[in-house]
């Protein structure tokens, strides 16, 4: 039995969900989404939450029924209240800024890099060392957090580059004399 499954995902108030079928559709005020459920696994709306179980007792219905219950609660809370992944540039000289519809990344080459914004996902830089990224879907933010932390990944010896927030870097010893 799913110990992530079994538990019903709750609608918070001003979330609009429509069950179409397999297809769940979540609108709220940090914008809109949809899914589509794999057919194994039956979705039913009641008492304002979703309960999500499986059709059948075959392996890959109990192995979708907690992975299709993860993926109803990141919809409906990403719509609801959405997600944020923060980034930290560490390096002399390595900075960050918003103009306009890019996101301007210094990070100790020739030329400075430009990455686009994508649609529905907000950035800011409180400071220029640091990156927030929020927006309503988890898988988008996750993807856009991991390309940006690709153009310079954190190097063992001094830290330098851009990490998550919450990343730990193992150091390493330098060269001994």
């Amino acid at each position: 039995m799913s110990r992530i499954g079994k538990n019903p995902v709750p609608v918070p108030a001003g979330v609009e969900v429509k069950l179409t079928g397999q297809t769940l559709t979540a609108k709220g005020k940090l914008g809109h989404g949809a899914i589509t459920i794999v057919d194994d696994v039956s979705i039913e709306l009641k008492d304002g939450a979703l309960t999500v179980a499986p059709r059948t007792e075959a392996r890959r219905a109990r192995n979708m029924w907690g992975t299709s219950r993860a993926l109803v609660y990141n919809l409906v809370h990403g719509v609801s209240e959405g997600f944020t992944r923060n980034l930290e540039i560490n390096g002399v000289g390595y900075r960050a800024a918003v103009q306009g519809n890019d996101l301007v990344l210094q990070l100790g080459f020739t030329n400075e890099i430009k990455y686009p914004i994508p649609p529905g996902v907000t950035m800011k830089t409180e400071k220029p060392t640091l990156i927030a990224i929020t927006g309503a879907d988890k898988q988008q933010i996750g993807q856009i957090a991991s390309e940006i932390r690709a153009f310079r990944p954190p190097e063992p010896y001094k830290g330098k580059g851009v990490k998550y927030a919450n990343e730990t870097i193992i150091r390493k010893e330098g060269k001994k004399k």
